[in-house]
């Protein structure tokens, strides 16, 4: 049986969900620390046949991308709360919506332990649906304050051309 890796046939552990970055706009995103799920689900269509209406068959319908939530500690840089006023800028209504630019083109890079890029998903026209500027404060809490955003995606892939890494390098 084969250990699931080629270039690094010494590898018998997949890799770890700790070692990621999100790029958008050509650049790494500072401090994300979370990114959900990436899932997609397929609704079944199901029919009979006029002359065999006692037997079901099933055909796939519509593909459903779910949103991808995002996490990171807040700092000075305003890049999620940039994005997410394209899509409702306050006090500027419907007229001030950025329909040119509030959907973007994300990618997720998944590493291996030594921050070689080993995944990468291209995430298509994503859009912010909820923003968390500013978790639940607490005095007594002993924990770093959290933003969060969450995408809306039309699809996302694998991009096939990313090679497994050369981890004897």
């Amino acid at each position: 049986m084969g250990s699931g890796f080629v270039k690094n046939a010494h590898r018998f552990d997949p890799y770890k969900t700790f070692k990621f970055r999100v790029v958008m706009d050509g650049r790494a995103v500072l401090g994300v620390n979370k990114v959900g799920a990436l899932k997609r689900s397929t609704d079944v269509v199901r029919y009979r046949s006029g002359g065999d209406n006692s037997t079901e068959f099933k055909s796939p319908g519509r593909t459903n991308y779910d949103a991808v939530s995002m996490e990171r500690g807040i700092t000075h840089d305003r890049e999620f709360e940039r994005w997410a006023s394209q899509v409702h800028p306050y006090g500027k209504g419907d007229a001030g919506m950025d329909l040119a630019g509030y959907k973007k083109d994300l990618i997720l890079e998944v590493m291996n332990e030594k921050g070689q890029i080993a995944f990468r998903y291209n995430l298509f026209r994503c859009w912010v649906s909820e923003f968390v500027s500013l978790p639940q404060l607490d005095a007594s809490a002993n924990a770093v304050a959290i933003e969060s955003i969450k995408v809306e995606l039309e699809g996302w892939e694998r991009d096939a051309d990313t090679p497994e890494p050369d981890e004897k390098a």
